[in-house]
């Protein structure tokens, strides 16, 4: 196929096992080339059409009359109905433009204020081609807000007009901080990060948790369930309204300021965007927006997700491509955000939906018919106006599949996203927690599950995330601690077991994977200090209760209890990333598997990385291979009395390389192995 690829040559470079599907990459690559040509030609660029919210929606003019638009192809008639004409819902029709769209000139007042006003309540109607009038929210409403129980007007959202006058806009007052070199990531929910049984406010967010975030020394957040949701227990994935910020912890001027004050910590601030699917919810959400069953969504069964019950759009739809595209335009724009971690990328990618598939890494699973090329082209499309837009920008993606090209930019015929989360690390470290006994953790596929990942495709890697915190799963900590953390958390308690191993193999857990998993780290809030239990959101299975649905500080912050050892390492882990740089410095060389004596050594950023595993055993003069000659000292021990460890690494001592050859490198040093430690050693001097 004669299509032009800018790079193809460095993707081929990077991977020459891709060079049998040089058409395929060819071939999707040019249905982006024709999508960018036909948004060229008909809508004057990228620029112009990713500016959608600009044209729809409620739009008050310099006269304070109000234009509204909608885009309605299944409706027979639409009208605007609310508190300015009392809610007469056939008063207000809008006049039928081409391609499905509608318009709405109301004039100003007698007085000349507008006819709409800031808070006013409006809903959109439909009359479908039945007759029937449906009353809707607005696609491209920006605050929508659910009732108060109190006020019995049953649990739908409702559309307010979100106009503040000059006044009360938040004006930024911060310039966004450099992209980091390295990335670790705070993944966070405004929500439960409320230590009282509530949900969390965005100010509450900004002042009490962004410091704590800071001084952790992570360097982004990643914000969860942003995206007005109706159902609280969704965890923000079940979106109803694309561009409404969720009202349950504020108003949209509270959320620029929580962000504006983030970047005022030096913090990057990723939005989790859900663009795989949409919640089937009709009048609070995009279903049925226009009385069809299509509109935004594809028609029968490829509009239906089977597991998550809910509506998948249909991506080569020219408008719902325009409100897609111009919603990332809009979070980027109107709040400020930095960039995107994009939920649900494998069920984008296959027409399976990635439901039973095992994946295998053939590469023929991913260059075949159950492929998704127009879900696949959306997000081309996404990742170039994004990295056109501002270079700065970083994207991710959640996909657990492992399709090549993913990471690699549009010009090499790639989709162009920045990171990938590794998926498989935590699935891996559950899995041994849950079925092997600490003698039988095999050492060669830990490294094995940690280090594959495709080459020059960067990784988020991670211990654990909000998936594994859910209720029915269990925390990292509380599979290795379980009921002994109700009562031997304590400082001041008799010595456990458990709960030294818990706390011994926490800490290798964590560093191990921010140092040998990838090329970027992420850590989700709370399990940085080992946050007990699981999160259970206000449902009738659990009588609406918020015990759950919230983060224990308090726990972390009393100095008798042994949760902060774990934050400390957390620190001090990330201080040293810092400082030395691994995430961005390339892979790690691992030179050292034992399975008899369970260690682990690797190097990487000029460090020299040493874990025992080994449940009782310690050894003296343990040779580790390097090759860099000079002399060693430890800069990191998890044995530190500071971490809650037993002190026997002598931080002091220095350890002279060796110049004989060991383990495949050119020098090696002798170290004391405590049995679960790491100790991480840095070259002192030549």
């Amino acid at each position: 196929m004669n299509v032009e690829v800018k790079d193809i040559d460095k993707l081929f470079a990077t991977d020459g096992y891709l060079k049998p599907f040089e058409r395929e990459i060819r071939r999707r690559h040019g249905v982006l080339q024709e999508w960018l040509n036909r948004i060229n030609q008909g809508e004057g660029g990228l620029e112009e059409f990713s500016q959608g919210y600009k044209y729809y929606g409620l739009h008050f003019q310099p006269d304070n009359s109000v234009i509204a638009r909608e885009w309605a192809p299944g409706a027979r008639d639409v009208y605007l109905t609310g508190d300015f004409n009392n809610w007469h819902w056939e008063s207000h029709p809008f006049k039928k433009l081409e391609y499905g769209k509608w318009e709405l000139h109301l004039p100003p007042n007698a007085d000349g204020s507008p006819a709409i006003k800031h808070l006013s309540e409006i809903k959109v109607i439909i009359r479908n081609h039945s007759g029937q009038l449906l009353d809707r929210l607005s696609p491209w409403a920006k605050y929508v807000v659910q009732p108060p129980k109190s006020a019995n007007q049953g649990v739908n959202y409702k559309q307010y007009v979100w106009q503040p006058p000059p006044s009360e806009r938040y004006q930024r007052q911060h310039a966004r901080p450099a992209r980091p070199k390295s990335l670790r990531i705070y993944e966070c929910h405004v929500g439960i990060a409320s230590q009282e049984p509530r949900v969390g406010s965005y100010d509450e967010f900004a002042d009490r948790i962004v410091p704590r975030i800071k001084r952790q020394g992570y360097n982004c957040i990643q914000v969860m369930a942003i995206m007005e949701h109706a159902y609280y227990a969704s965890f923000g994935y079940q979106v109803t309204s694309f561009y409404a910020a969720s009202s349950r912890y504020g108003n949209p001027e509270q959320l620029k300021r929580m962000i504006d004050v983030a970047h005022s910590h030096g913090l990057y601030v990723l939005l989790d965007v859900v663009h795989s699917h949409a919640s089937k919810n009709v009048q609070d959400g995009l279903n049925q927006f226009d009385g069809t069953n299509s509109c935004f969504f594809h028609d029968g069964a490829r509009g239906e997700h089977s597991l998550w019950d809910s509506r998948l759009f249909n991506y080569v739809e020219y408008e719902v491509l325009r409100f897609l595209l111009s919603n990332l335009r809009w979070w980027h724009d109107e709040y400020n955000f930095d960039g995107y971690r994009f939920d649900g990328v494998t069920s984008m990618l296959y027409h399976s939906r990635g439901i039973g598939e095992g994946f295998s890494g053939d590469y023929n699973e991913y260059f075949g018919l159950n492929v998704d090329t127009d879900a696949l082209n959306y997000l081309g499309l996404a990742n170039h106006l994004l990295h056109t837009l501002d270079p700065e920008v970083i994207t991710i993606a959640e996909d657990v599949s492992g399709m090549p090209t993913l990471c690699r930019p549009v010009s090499e015929g790639g989709i162009g996203f920045d990171f990938r989360l590794g998926m498989a690390i935590p699935d891996k470290w559950i899995e041994l927690l849950k079925e092997q006994s600490d003698d039988e953790w095999n050492m060669g596929n830990v490294v094995h599950t940690l280090t594959n990942r495709r080459w020059m495709e960067n990784t988020v890697a991670y211990a654990e995330s909000h998936d594994q915190a859910l209720v029915g799963d269990k925390t990292i900590a509380f599979w290795l601690m379980d009921k002994e953390m109700y009562t031997h958390m304590s400082t001041l308690s008799d010595s456990s077991l458990i709960i030294d191993r818990g706390v011994a193999l926490h800490k290798m857990i964590r560093l191990i994977t921010h140092s040998l998993g990838g090329e970027a780290y992420l850590n989700f809030m709370g399990n940085e200090f080992g946050h007990p239990e699981w999160l259970d959101f206000p449902r009738v299975g659990n009588h609406d209760s918020y015990h759950y649905a919230r983060r224990q500080w308090n726990l972390v912050d009393d100095v008798l209890l042994k949760y902060k050892y774990l934050n400390e390492f957390d620190r001090a882990m990330n201080e040293l990333e810092e400082r030395y740089g691994w995430l961005h410095s390339g892979p790690a060389y691992v030179s050292w598997k034992h399975e008899g004596d369970k260690i682990i050594a690797f190097e990487r950023a000029g460090l020299v990385f040493v874990f025992n595993f080994h449940p009782n055993q310690s050894f003296t003069g343990y040779r580790v291979g390097t090759n860099w000659a000079g002399s060693y000292q430890a800069v990191l021990s998890s044995d530190d009395p500071l971490f809650g460890g037993h002190n026997r690494i002598d931080v002091n001592c220095r350890h002279p390389s060796n110049p004989e050859g060991y383990a495949g490198r050119s020098n090696f040093i002798e170290v004391y192995a405590p049995s679960r430690t790491a100790v991480v050693y840095a070259r002192v001097s030549d």
